[in-house]
């Protein structure tokens, strides 16, 4: 119950970001905006290092001097992963009108949801890694650990479910509708999270690739997409300071819960 409990709060937290289009009527201040991005983006950079990197690298301290290797192979089949996903599905970053990967008649709003469903994926996977770790005992995953990682992931995915709700809204569908795209955008976390833990037996050997993966998934989605839309613009400051919150904050989540 626990472990369940653990892969589902990063999507409670979507869904709980996508209500606030049931309550509210215009769109987000774009210095809101940009905070919210940098927040997401600080959360995503820590608990890539303190809850995936290092125990990623603690994990392999039997090899050495080697012990960086599971680590470094990992995060770049990660960045390869998504990188590969850019390109083969449509989707749209907030604030572009330019959409990527292959053409599609799909609308403004539905690529949208796939370009936020894109980066939920390795969100779901590093949660289900983490609650893998338990089930197999591995001394590197603590219980408390693990929480801290979903309950940062979901405190990030509050703003990015609102984001993601209100272009639904702004393109004339109904608040009901635009909150239940919100939604669907992170079904996919608990989905790929679920499948992860359900292998908890057979990915044992390969638990640190599989957290650095995740590690890297998560980089490349800060990289591409929310630090330059939390850059461009105006008043770019504000998404730095919104980073360095969010990246305290998931530190701060980590270590003191880890």
């Amino acid at each position: 119950m626990m472990i369940l409990l653990g892969i589902l709060i990063p999507f409670i937290g979507t869904a709980a970001g996508a209500a606030c289009v049931l309550f509210m009527r215009h769109e987000l201040k774009p210095l809101l905006q940009k905070s919210l991005l940098g927040f997401a983006a600080g959360v995503m950079v820590a608990a890539s290092v303190w809850s995936l990197l290092i125990p990623a690298m603690d994990m392999s301290e039997y090899m050495g001097r080697f012990a960086f290797v599971p680590a470094a192979v990992g995060f770049l089949l990660g960045i390869g992963f998504l990188l590969l996903l850019d390109h083969i599905v449509p989707h749209l970053h907030v604030g572009s009108e330019k959409s990527e990967g292959p053409r599609s008649s799909l609308n403004k709003s539905t690529k949208l949801i796939l370009a936020v469903t894109i980066h939920n994926i390795p969100e779901g996977i590093s949660s289900g890694a983490v609650f893998a770790g338990l089930l197999t005992h591995n001394a590197d995953v603590t219980l408390a650990g693990a929480f801290a990682l979903s309950i940062g992931i979901a405190i990030q995915n509050l703003p990015e479910g609102f984001i993601v709700s209100l272009p639904v809204r702004s393109d004339g569908g109904s608040r009901g509708k635009a909150f239940l795209y919100g939604t669907l955008s992170g079904i996919v976390e608990p989905i790929a999270g679920g499948i992860t833990v359900l292998l908890a037996a057979y990915i044992t050997p390969v638990l640190p690739y599989l957290l650095a993966f995740a590690a890297g998934a998560m980089i490349y989605v800060v990289v591409e997409e929310l630090v330059p839309e939390s850059a461009q613009g105006e008043h770019s400051n504000i998404g730095t300071i919104g980073f360095a919150a969010g990246f305290v904050l998931m530190m701060i989540l980590d270590v003191a819960l880890g």
